[in-house]
């Protein structure tokens, strides 16, 4: 398989009140095409920095980030942005959406702002509202942010990720504002669409959310300390042993 994300010798650095804050410290690992990859650790072990920082959200201090071909240290601010635009998708756990808009009119708005996209407004739209339907919201595509309820405005997160059709997603906590309900929800859409293709990185602490992914990287004090390759997930009647698993190894590694 081909490596979407290839990190070498990552280093994030902050100053505070003059001293240093090291929260990456030489981070080596590789996403391959169509892998569904984890992160987890311990609070302030640096997995929401590794995430934004490996996709262009943040600057790395040192080190390499090789994205779809790209040396992203080597891009400037604007060429970033179109490439975060163009060829990633973000789902948070703070499900930001333009208060002003409708559930559809944020879902395309990045198709809109696209320089690459040559589709007119009726063919984003419609763009739009098959991914509505395919995540079962289609209903909501006329509400304000404020008419639905928290699993759906995540599967509208979902839509608006997907809608430039990006190489990755990059996720952090994205059912960590849900219930259990709709936090499996909205993991069963996620694992349908990785199961087509698209590529995911996501930071969680959840280890139900980690079961369905087919890698976990456990990160301690800004450092990848041990991976746990479980394989593709492709039954329901699995899930219960892939959690055990998980649990043992995480235990063993100090969660």
């Amino acid at each position: 398989m081909s490596k979407v994300i290839d990190v070498k010798d990552l280093c994030k650095t902050y100053v505070v009140n003059k001293k240093q804050n090291n929260v990456l410290r030489n981070v080596n690992f590789s996403v391959d095409d169509g892998e569904m990859v984890a992160v987890m650790g311990p609070s302030g072990s640096g997995k929401s920095t590794l995430l934004y920082t490996v996709s262009g959200m943040d600057k790395m201090t040192a080190g390499e980030v090789s994205f779809n071909d790209k040396d992203l240290s080597k891009l400037s601010e604007n060429e970033m942005a179109d490439v975060r635009l163009d060829e990633m998708g973000f789902i948070f756990q703070q499900m930001y959406m333009m208060k002003n808009l409708s559930i559809l009119d944020n879902i395309i708005l990045p198709a809109v702002k696209s320089k690459k996209s040559n589709e007119s407004r009726k063919d984003i739209e419609r763009k739009g509202r098959e991914l509505m339907k395919k995540l079962g919201i289609e209903d909501t595509a006329e509400n304000d942010i404020n008419e639905v309820s928290g699993g759906q405005l995540q599967r509208a997160c979902i839509c608006r990720s997907m809608i430039n059709n990006p190489k990755v997603i990059f996720a952090d906590e994205p059912t960590g504002a849900l219930n259990r309900t709709s936090s499996d929800e909205v993991m069963t859409e996620l694992v349908k669409l990785n199961k087509e293709g698209t590529t995911m990185m996501l930071v969680t602490h959840d280890v139900k959310v980690a079961a369905k992914c087919s890698r976990v990287l456990y990160i301690v004090d800004g450092n990848i300390q041990g991976e746990n390759k479980l394989g593709s997930y492709d039954k329901t009647s699995e899930l219960r042993d892939r959690e055990r698993t998980l649990n043992n190894w995480l235990m063993e590694m100090g969660w």
